[in-house]
Parts: structure tokens; C-alpha cells; sequence
């Protein structure tokens, strides 16, 4: 919480540090990046940089953590930052580094603000900046313990899966042969690649496997650049290069979005390559034996890009109480959508419907934990549908690919 001090301060000054906190972010990631280059070149997303949305995602962050310091002083802001927390676990941020950010960020908003930082609002804003800081360097130290073992490990790749003309699987093993180790459903690991101009670009993919089968496997999806938008650097360079054999530095499991224990109803809703934490949750569910209640929902642009199709379809095949809906916005003629032999009941196979996904002709139970997974548009739709329908906002968890920019934000 803020001191009794800070607090007026920050509540006064938070529309005017709000309003230009983009642009504070802005010149932040300049300075920082001209003082140590080798950050952008081997630690931050070149791509995010280049489209502004790391600097967005920043911005948000920041704005977001100090208006709940000033307007819900007794929620706990330690839960809020467990997404950003596992992210910086996974890429190695280190508490050292908070004090480099520090002095780029506060020199960034003098600049910005000018003559309005008075010593006084410099203060308030430091304390808002520490109690952020230090609530994820805890967090993220905890993960590191929690977690063991090196920062990064070698995985050889063992097989390779064509899965759509933009999609391949890659199946990662220890290289003395022995599992990869656990992992929860629904994490991601963190990917260190070498490019072309010796930089170092990390990024993240969802374990798209059960946590029992001891091998890993991610699923890449080749970014293809438009417009204004930078074609994915690594997912092009593991595309194109990644071969059986092949060793990936690759770090150790983290994400937060954690699959709810007991009995109760789940919704798993993804669209395009947001199906894979869905397929580790499905797999994991039918290794366990699960009899929960599954909806399992999946919007793409036609069957042909739809990662996993038929993976997807007999996971939930195997479940006795899951259901599969799914929407293309182009379909085509395919037979995997049509009753096969051993559908357990006519009216068990796929649901398939054209357009996008749309819930209001679902049957949501009350106690229902829904968890979301795809582009921030789709997450942002469903999610307000979830919540019109009734479903509380703490029984909605989603994974977000790439800076989260917030499902409230418009």
C-alpha cells in the first residue's frame, strides 16, 4: 500500500501521468536501449519494439498497477502482476535490472512531464514504482526457486510435425535422453535462437502436450509480416531452419494459466494458434481420466489453418462429458467434421458452424472456470460474453501471446 504521504500525491497526479504515459514509455525504451544496446539485440521482442506494442503494454502496466494503488487500496496488487511475473521468469530478468529501468523510466517521465515532477510527485511516483518492482522481483524469484535447475537447458528436437502450411510441432527432449521434466497444463517455455545478425531473440510457445508424456512439445506458427507489421523472427528462423536433431536453448516451464482442480465445468475457447495450452489441458484431462464437464470451442479462418484439427477432436472424443464447437470464417468440403466409427452417441461429433465464434446459443452452467487463449481481439469478444452471461471475471483466466495490452483495453 502507499504511504499516507504518496497516496494524495499519486491520486492527484495520475490523469496527467496516465495521459502521457505512452509517451513516457516511449522515450524509457530509447534511452534505455542507447545506453545497452545489447538488450534489444538479445533480450527484448525487436518485432514488439518496431510495432510500439511493448511499449503499450509497459504503459498499461504501469498506469494500471498505480490506479489500483489509489482506487482499491485494499485488493492485494500482488496477483494482478503473476502474468508479468512468469514472463520476466522466463526470460531470465534479473532484480538488478530493475534499477536500470528505474533510472531510464524516471529520467524518461522528467523529461516528459518537465517542470510538473516536483520533488514531491518524483517521490510518490518512486514508492509507486518500488512497490511494483518489488512485489514482482519476489514473485519472480519465488518462480526461479520454484522452478530449479539452470536459467537455460539444451533440448534436442526429435521429431517434426508439418501440421498446416504455417504450422510445425517440434517434439524437444533432453539431450542424455532423459524427460524433459513436468510442467503444468497450460504453460509456455521460453526459446533462445541465434539469427543471422547475432542476435539472440528469445520468445515464448505453449507446451502443446500432456505434462506425462516426458518428451515437450511446442507448436510454432510462422509469422508472416504486413503492413506496418515485421514478419516473426524466430518463428520464420524455427520454421525454416529447425531440424530433427538440432539442439534449442530453451527454458524451464512458466505461465499462470493454471487449470482449476476439482470436478466443476470448463470452457476452453481458442482461436487459431491459441489452441495449443487448450490441447495440453485436453490431454492432460483424458491421461487423468477426467469426467469434467468440457466445453471446447475453436474459431479459425477455415480447417485447412486449424493447428491440431483432428488431435483436437479426439481428445475431446476420449472425454465422456466434452463437447467440441467449432467456427471457420471460410469453410471448406472436409470430412473430419462428419460422424466416424466410434463417436459415442450420434450428435457427439464436432458442432461446425460458419463465421466466428459466437456463445449465445451455448448452454454456459453457472459454476463454469473458462479459460481463453488466441488474438486479443477474439479474447477481448469473449470474454465480454462470458461476462454478460453471468460467468464471474475471476473464474475467466486467459494466456496472452506477446505483451499483454489488457482485455479491458479498446
Amino acid at each position: 500500500m502507499l504511504s499516507e504521504q504518496s497516496l494524495p500525491v499519486v491520486r492527484a497526479t495520475l490523469p496527467a501521468v496516465g495521459a502521457a504515459i505512452e509517451d513516457i514509455a516511449a522515450l524509457f525504451y530509447r534511452k534505455l536501449f542507447a545506453e545497452r544496446p545489447e538488450l534489444l539485440r538479445d533480450l527484448f521482442n525487436r518485432g514488439n519494439q518496431a510495432e510500439g506494442t511493448q511499449q503499450k503494454a509497459l504503459a498499461g502496466s504501469v498506469a494500471s498497477f498505480a490506479r489500483l494503488l489509489v482506487e482499491q487500496e485494499e485488493i492485494r496488487p500482488d496477483t494482478l502482476l503473476a502474468r508479468i511475473a512468469h514472463k520476466h521468469a522466463s526470460l531470465g530478468i534479473t532484480p538488478e535490472q530493475y534499477e536500470l529501468v528505474h533510472r531510464h523510466l524516471f529520467s524518461a517521465i522528467a523529461d516528459t512531464l518537465g517542470e510538473a515532477v516536483t520533488p514531491e510527485v518524483a517521490a510518490a511516483w518512486d514508492e509507486v514504482y518500488w512497490l511494483m518492482a518489488g512485489a514482482l522481483i519476489a514473485q519472480e524469484t519465488r518462480l526461479r526457486e520454484q522452478a530449479g535447475g539452470p536459467a537455460w537447458r539444451p533440448l534436442r528436437i526429435v521429431a517434426r510435425t508439418e501440421e498446416t502450411p504455417d504450422v510445425a510441432s517440434l517434439t524437444l527432449r533432453r539431450t542424455d535422453g532423459h524427460p524433459a521434466g513436468t510442467f503444468r497444463p497450460g504453460q509456455y517455455v521460453s526459446v533462445r535462437v541465434e539469427l543471422p545478425d547475432a542476435a539472440h531473440q528469445i520468445r515464448q510457445y505453449s507446451l502443446s502436450s500432456a505434462p506425462t508424456g516426458g518428451d515437450w512439445r511446442i507448436t510454432v506458427k510462422r509469422i508472416v509480416g504486413h503492413g506496418t507489421a515485421p514478419a516473426g523472427e524466430v518463428s520464420t528462423h524455427l520454421w525454416e531452419k529447425a531440424a530433427v536433431g538440432d539442439e534449442l536453448d530453451v527454458s524451464a516451464p512458466f505461465g499462470d494459466l493454471d487449470l482449476a482442480q476439482g470436478t466443476g465445468p470448463l470452457l476452453l475457447a481458442s482461436a487459431g494458434i491459441g489452441i495449443t495450452p487448450m490441447l495440453s489441458v485436453l490431454d492432460h484431462l483424458k491421461e487423468t481420466s477426467s469426467a469434467r464437464p468440457v466445453l471446447a470451442l475453436h474459431a479459425d479462418r477455415r480447417p485447412a489453418d486449424h493447428a491440431h484439427r483432428v488431435q483436437q477432436r479426439d481428445l475431446v472424443a476420449a472425454l465422456p462429458e466434452a463437447r467440441l464447437h467449432l467456427w471457420y470464417e471460410n469453410p471448406d468440403a472436409t470430412d473430419d467434421e462428419q460422424p466416424r466409427p466410434g463417436d459415442r452417441q450420434p450428435g457427439t461429433a464436432p458442432r461446425t458452424a460458419t463465421g466466428r465464434m459466437d456463445l449465445t446459443a451455448l448452454d454456459l452452467p453457472e459454476d463454469l472456470t473458462a479459460y481463453l487463449c488466441g488474438p486479443l481481439p477474439f479474447m477481448r469478444t469473449t470474454r465480454a460474453a462470458l461476462l454478460a452471461r453471468g460467468i464471474p471475471a475471476d473464474r475467466v483466466h486467459y494466456e496472452v501471446f506477446g505483451p499483454d495490452l489488457g482485455l479491458d483495453a479498446h
